[in-house]
């Protein structure tokens, strides 16, 4: 595995033992989301839920993303995640903690006051027993439960194909791409269920915010174009 694109590019990313069930994301796939996703990772705060190796958020932390969490229930896949943040010089922009998704996330938020602009969630398909886990649909209830999507942000949720699930009432779906087996939707907020966040509370009005307090308390972000 190695990073795609910006400052760590063509840096190697450690992997976990192959005898745990930890499958990262495919180059392919991890390419074409980042660019779709690419004009909102400048700046913004990226939560990685199921982080397994880190792939997704090292590849974020690279482009420029201000700040990366990430969550795994492995102590091998946590361990590993602070070697690569070290190895690539990302340990002041990336923290990692131990947790399971699905036994309480409320913590993260505190990490975002103000939500995080990008959630992954790249849960396991199947068990070492090959029996189907169908995590989306509870990992996006607890994610909808904490609040904790910042406002104009979005999820992306990778899934098995044949895997179907509810999405709450405080989500929606506004794209899908499909890799063979793999399915990536795109979430952001129910605008039915929500109001619009005002000019000042929009995306890009939050990033614009977080471009200037890093840039000026972050020498790595120097180079996000304002």
């Amino acid at each position: 595995m190695r990073i795609i694109a910006g400052t760590a590019k063509g840096r190697k990313i450690f992997s976990v033992s192959k005898k745990m069930a930890v499958v990262p994301i495919s180059d392919r796939i991890k390419q074409s989301v980042f660019d779709i996703i690419r004009p909102k990772i400048p700046a913004c705060y990226f939560l990685d839920l199921f982080a397994g190796t880190g792939n997704v958020s090292l590849e974020a932390l690279s482009r420029g993303a201000a700040k990366a969490v990430m969550l795994d229930k492995e102590v091998a896949c946590v361990k590993n995640i602070k070697r690569n943040l070290e190895h690539l010089g990302f340990a002041d922009r990336g923290m990692v903690f131990k947790g399971d998704v699905l036994k309480g996330i409320g913590f993260l938020s505190a990490y975002a006051p103000e939500g995080y602009d990008i959630i992954f969630m790249g849960p396991p398909y199947r068990d070492i027993n090959e029996k189907p886990l169908s995590l989306s649909g509870p990992a996006l209830a607890e994610a909808a439960k904490y609040n904790l999507l910042a406002k104009g942000g979005f999820i992306v949720l990778q899934h098995h194909k044949h895997e179907f699930f509810d999405v709450p009432a405080l989500f929606k779906i506004y794209r899908e791409e499909k890799y063979g087996d793999t399915l990536v939707h795109f979430l952001h907020f129910n605008k039915s269920k929500n109001p619009q966040p005002s000019k000042s509370e929009d995306f890009e009005g939050t990033i614009a915010k977080r471009k200037f307090v890093h840039a000026n308390s972050d020498k790595q972000l120097k180079e996000i174009k304002q």
